[in-house]
């Protein structure tokens, strides 16, 4: 309600929490938004949390990223809106490029909560949101360049540094291509377009990795998210660079996109009069809250103590070895009924690991961006009796996993087996019979799977609560401290591990050199770990390194769009005032005038004799903006002023305005006036 950031670990009631400041604030009638990572949270949330501010009287309003405008505006006219990040924020963008006032579908920004703080203000404002159209250009350059790609060679051709995710050309390389394509000089005004798709090829082959980056699925290129492994459906990369994949993949090349409206994830939250959020990790982004948003963070302790074991990291020589270790303490795990979360960092390792475990036969879920729709089910039964989860570092945030097992989750899903809705359900949708029907059938199916479950949690806890193995350390110690959460919630026994090789991304750029000449004079064998202190004190500068050049792209990203923002706020503001039906004629006569001083000036100079104008080409310009019937015999060049020439065509040009005013109608020149 004061506008901070709360701080509370995973399954200490955050979702419930917020039902205090949404209740208060909607009271204000402005509206309040409540913002999550995804379509499936915000569901979730406003069917739960629904149910609170239906019984207090107030109305409660879903976006859903399919839903058509016409269904929009209801849901933000009611009292609580739910709605990921991305919704809100093109809904903004659009309700800013419509041209009637009648589509407008969200309020004014009144009161926010963030669920999830850190990953919508700080994972996700390194991208800006943009709405684009297509523009027409030739795709035959990027199959073009595609295939030139392949023929340079790293270091030789081309120089790449991965930390700052960026490849330079280098004179060998630019005199390859000129070979190959046959030109004199790459970089001639004529070929510079070439320069620009030979960056994007590059790019395409060094920096971006199918399943890692990107995934390909029915012919298509899609993004994944590297903080969440999840897909980004309708999202693609700018500047020619998702066309340069599509043509490495060999799959239809779409055509380039142009902005046609953007804004940044900071500048529109910052439009809220009250912000505030709430996650389970924040206090390591505190400066950034504070600095950009002037956020505080309030760090709220648990509810019974924490009792988690968080182990030193394991870190091994190769990837093979560290590969071998992991799935010899899976197998070890599952044999003794511990449930095991498994965070990897892209849906390439998470796929491989799941082949070496279908090896050992040992059973087990995978849970990534190719299968988000059982993502939250998958997830919330993750600490049943022996269950083997891997999934990518992020997925399922916000769901919470209770040891032995969701009995509502699991009733929930009989019944969806039984035919029934739940979403009908907790939306309010049944009559009084199908709901008591509904209720009936549903708590004989609760009241069998919560004793189930009691039964499976004692089991669980005897074999040490739920176990989370990082199979590597994410750029950002926020998202580890996230994996790591997910175990030990509301007091129960857990335990978390991260397993690491020399090899890992983050290691290779950051960390490798000094532990590898280490371990090499120690002669330490490649199956056999270190678990050192300073090793995971190399990982945390590391890590500390990388955290702050993203919050580097972050200023970066803030201050180019700050200088577009002003300009936004002007022009979306007249915009506004237009549609709201506002009189424009004293703006259009005042245009006119404009136009016409304009034109003149430029063709006649004051401080020369009129008979030394160009009056030929005074006339021509006059004639662009309306039809004249003034020539140059309307003056006498001894006579007449620079003044009786502006005031003359002046005259002309308004007589001519109000002669279409009385043919068409004050009503309908008001209407044109508005869509100009």
């Amino acid at each position: 309600h004061r506008g901070w950031i709360a701080e509370m670990k995973t399954g200490e009631g955050k979702t419930l929490t917020a039902t205090l400041a949404v209740y208060l604030n909607a009271l204000w009638e402005e509206g309040v938004h409540v913002v999550t990572v995804n379509d499936y949270l915000a569901k979730r949330d406003s069917e739960w949390m629904g149910q609170i501010y239906r019984f207090l009287g107030l109305e409660t309003g879903l976006i859903q990223g399919e839903m058509a405008p016409s269904q929009r505006k209801p849901a933000y006219e009611a009292d609580v809106t739910y709605g990921t990040n991305n919704e809100f924020g093109f809904d903004y963008l659009r309700n800013n490029m419509i041209t009637d006032i009648a589509d407008m579908t969200q309020r004014d920004h009144y009161y926010a909560i963030v669920d999830e703080v850190d990953s919508i203000l700080v994972d996700e404002a390194r991208t800006p949101l943009i709405i684009s159209g297509a523009v027409q250009e030739s795709t035959k350059w990027y199959k073009q360049f595609a295939g030139i790609a392949p023929r340079l060679r790293r270091d030789e051709h081309y120089e790449v540094d991965e930390k700052k995710h960026t490849v330079a050309v280098t004179e060998e390389g630019v005199a390859r291509v000129e070979e190959i394509l046959g030109v004199d000089n790459l970089y001639d005004h004529v070929n510079i377009d070439m320069v620009h798709h030979l960056g994007a090829a590059l790019k395409a082959k060094e920096l971006y990795r199918r399943d890692d980056e990107y995934m390909v699925k029915s012919g298509e290129v899609l993004i994944v998210d590297e903080f969440t492994g999840r897909i980004l459906p309708g999202r693609r990369y700018s500047e020619g660079l998702h066309q340069a994949i599509e043509a490495k993949e060999g799959v239809a090349i779409k055509q380039e996109n142009q902005t046609l409206a953007t804004v940044t994830l900071q500048n529109f939250f910052r439009m809220y009069e009250k912000l505030a959020g709430m996650t389970g990790t924040a206090q390591t982004e505190a400066a950034e809250f504070g600095h950009i948003y002037k956020l505080e963070v309030a760090q709220i302790p648990t509810n019974r103590p924490m009792v988690r074991v968080d182990e030193q990291d394991l870190i091994y020589k190769s990837l093979d070895a560290k590969w071998s270790a992991v799935s010899d303490d899976l197998a070890e795990r599952y044999e003794k009924g511990q449930p095991v979360l498994i965070g990897t960092v892209s849906i390439e390792k998470s796929e491989h690991l799941s082949r070496i475990l279908a090896k050992r036969g040992v059973p087990h879920t995978v849970l990534n961006a190719k299968h988000h729709e059982k993502e939250a089910s998958i997830v919330s039964q993750a600490g049943r009796l022996g269950a083997i989860t891997v999934a990518t570092n992020m997925a399922g945030r916000g769901v919470d996993i209770i040891l032995g097992g969701n009995p509502e989750g699991m009733a929930r899903q009989e019944m969806a087996i039984a035919g029934w809705d739940n979403d009908v359900y907790l939306l309010d949708g049944y009559s009084d019979e199908e709901r008591s029907a509904y209720e009936s059938q549903y708590t004989a199916l609760y009241e069998k799977f919560r004793e189930q479950c009691a039964d499976e949690r004692e089991k669980v806890l005897e074999a040490g609560g739920l176990y989370v193995l990082g199979t590597e350390r994410h750029e950002s110690r926020r998202i580890d401290n996230q994996l790591r959460g997910r175990s030990g919630r509301q007091g129960d026994p857990g335990e978390s591990r991260f397993y690491l090789s020399l090899e890992d991304d983050l290691m290779r750029l950051f960390a490798s050199d000094r532990i590898a000449g280490m371990m090499d004079r120690l002669k330490i064998p490649e199956d056999v770990p270190i678990e050192a202190k300073m090793v995971s004190k190399a990982i945390e500068r590391a890590q500390t390194q990388v955290e702050g050049m993203n919050f580097e792209i972050r200023k970066n990203v803030l201050k180019y769009d700050e200088v577009m923002d002003k300009q936004r706020q002007i022009i979306y503001a007249e915009r506004r005032r237009i549609l709201m039906g506002e009189d424009l004629q004293d703006q259009t006569l005042e245009l006119i005038t404009d136009v016409i001083e304009s034109a003149v000036s430029e063709n006649a100079n004051p401080d020369l004799p009129p008979e030394d104008w160009d009056w030929d080409q005074l006339i021509s310009r006059i004639h662009e903006i309306h039809p004249s019937k003034l020539s140059a015999e309307n003056f006498d060049p001894e006579t007449v002023t620079y003044e009786d020439v502006v005031e003359a065509f002046l005259a002309e040009a308004v007589d001519s305005y109000k002669t279409h005013e009385a043919e068409l109608g004050t009503e309908q020149l008001r209407e044109i006036e508005r869509l100009v």
